[in-house]
């Protein structure tokens, strides 16, 4: 069971007899079955997806200026930094690829 906060209170036996009754009688709101449960499959796995196996991590200071530029383009900014890097190394005939 998940760690709760404190103060966290719990439907009575009562309430939660009356809760179920009123969830299975809508039926727009139908619970799902057992089997249908097991059918389930989850659209991911946990955790992280994985990586490409090519990424190094490493630790830069870059001008603030610059950073907030690419972070203002949105989801992707590092990729989009990482594309531009890519660029002038090729660019600059210190890369091939």
């Amino acid at each position: 069971m998940p760690k709760l906060k404190p103060g966290t209170v719990f439907p009575t036996a009562e309430e939660d007899a009356a809760i179920t009754k009123a969830a299975m009688s809508d039926p727009d709101a139908m619970p799902f079955t057992d089997a249908e449960w097991a059918s389930v499959k989850p659209k991911r796995g946990p955790g992280r997806p994985a990586g490409s196996g090519t990424k190094e991590a490493a630790t830069i200071r870059y001008d603030r200026d610059l950073l907030e530029a690419f972070k203002g383009t949105g989801d992707g900014w590092q990729t989009r930094m990482n594309n531009a890097l890519r660029e002038w190394a090729r660019d600059h005939q210190l890369i091939t690829s």
